[in-house]
């Protein structure tokens, strides 16, 4: 058996290089880490606009609130759908602004205004956490970059060899061959894991530095592995049962549509659905950006989830290969 699985390796390999699967995944690296270092991190987040309107001037100015002469002014300063607005009239300050459509957003930019208001001196901030902002950045944008080009790659790369192997005739050939269903796989599967292992620490350690890279390092190659395998699993299934890659490929783009964008809604947005906590790629995704800040929202359960997941594929996945050998044989 080992010997056959060595053989498979390097024939998988082969084929792996002929495709320009390591090319592509090398662009991918360099387009990533070029955007988050030349582009990303030097996007400018200003702060909101404040402007006031206080007819009776009951209110003394500020330098952070900008002043406007009627309520008619303030409402078109804020249809800019950025700006927050204050009409003081009475006890009690209105304001105005457009939302953005998450609550926890709007009540940021009130508090924020209101202190605008106060002329005194701002107290001291304490400090928690011990990343800058940049450094916060670079990790948020790093998890999801990863998160997400794992879960195309995953599914697709093992698929479409498959697929390949389909044409070439090698799925008959091994079909008549003494060889291992379970080699076949494994031989596949584990040469994508070390190349989206590869993949997650070149990125990791690019993005946020050897230091920061190395210490979370561990942490994420765990997260990069279970999810790695995972989509592999589900990409050759998926491969073995649809007849053709024309219906996988439309299978890839409702995968692409309705199950990862709402992950990387509520994870990124702050957008809330009861639902969510039901969707397996969210808890995966939530376990990749813990691992880039050294925190734990997973417990025991998620890894035996995933680890029974992994095995369960992996047999789903021998059991189509064996369907499909017969068929083509």
């Amino acid at each position: 058996m080992k010997k056959g699985l060595c053989a498979l390796i390097k024939k998988d390999f082969r084929l792996l290089l002929s495709s320009k699967f390591l090319l592509l995944a090398a662009g991918s690296l360099i387009l990533y880490s070029s955007y988050i270092n030349f582009v990303y991190i030097n996007i400018e987040q200003e702060n909101f606009s404040v402007y006031l309107y206080d007819p009776y001037h009951l209110q003394e100015r500020t330098s952070s609130v900008k002043s406007v002469g009627s309520r008619e002014e303030l409402e078109e300063k804020c249809s800019d759908g950025n700006s927050v607005g204050i009409h003081i009239s009475g006890k009690k300050p209105e304001i105005y602004m457009i939302s953005s459509g998450i609550k926890s957003i709007d009540d940021y930019r009130t508090a924020y205004a209101i202190s605008a208001l106060s002329p005194g001196h701002p107290q001291k901030s304490l400090i928690v956490g011990g990343n800058s902002k940049e450094m916060k950045m670079r990790r948020e944008i790093t998890a999801e970059f990863l998160f997400f080009e794992l879960s195309a790659v995953g599914f697709l790369g093992l698929a479409a060899m498959l697929f390949k192997e389909k044409q070439m005739g090698v799925v008959r050939v091994y079909g008549i061959m003494p060889v291992r269903k379970s080699s076949f796989i494994l031989s596949k599967a584990g040469l994508f894991l070390v190349s989206d292992l590869v993949f997650a620490a070149l990125l990791t350690l690019i993005n946020l530095g050897f230091s920061a890279g190395v210490s979370v390092l561990p942490g994420v190659l765990v997260q990069a592995g279970i999810l790695s395998l995972v989509m592999a699993f589900t990409g050759f299934i998926c491969a073995v049962v649809l007849p053709g890659f024309r219906q996988f490929s439309m299978l890839y783009l409702v995968l692409a549509v309705f199950i990862t964008t709402p992950v990387f809604l509520a994870g990124q947005t702050g957008i809330t659905w009861e639902w969510i906590k039901f969707h397996p790629m969210y808890h995966m995704f939530k376990a990749m950006k813990d691992a880039y800040f050294h925190t734990s929202s997973v417990g025991y359960s998620y890894y035996i989830t995933c680890g029974t997941a992994i095995i369960l594929l992996f047999l789903f996945a021998c059991r189509g290969l064996s369907c499909e050998m017969k068929r083509e044989g």
